[in-house]
């Protein structure tokens, strides 16, 4: 089978509340709708990023075998120019972050997560 090459890259999240995670991610993360079928499904976009927001009537919800049907470990990993701003903006916003700051040799990033527990990862590469 061969997968034909595109400039999007896609994630499913799993949602129980479509709406509330359209309104999550475009008002917070900066991504904008490319469809929405809410209740069951949306696709909102953030450069490259194609997320696709899945609720509990959507084929891509019910293909998922129940053991595996609470949010894992996975993030999707964003960069931020200035992860300081993010922060406090998101904080202002009244969202929650799940880890604290943590600094490495690449760079700096923390964790959030949407309406659902899926996490984001928001990271600013250290300097060059």
């Amino acid at each position: 089978m061969t997968t034909p090459t595109t400039e999007t890259a896609g994630v499913r999240y799993l949602t129980e509340d479509v709406r509330a995670a359209v309104d999550f991610y475009t008002t917070h993360l900066g991504f904008t709708v490319a469809f929405d079928a809410s209740p069951a499904f949306a696709d909102v976009r953030r450069g490259a990023l194609r997320l696709l927001l899945s609720g509990p009537a959507s084929s891509g919800a019910r293909a998922t075998p129940d053991d595996a049907a609470t949010p894992g470990r996975n993030r999707i990993h964003l960069v931020v120019d200035d992860l300081d701003a993010e922060i406090d903006r998101l904080g202002d916003a009244g969202l929650i972050f799940r880890s604290d700051l943590v600094s490495g040799p690449g760079g700096r990033q923390i964790l959030l997560a949407d309406p659902d527990g899926n996490l984001v990862e928001l990271f600013q590469p250290a300097p060059r």
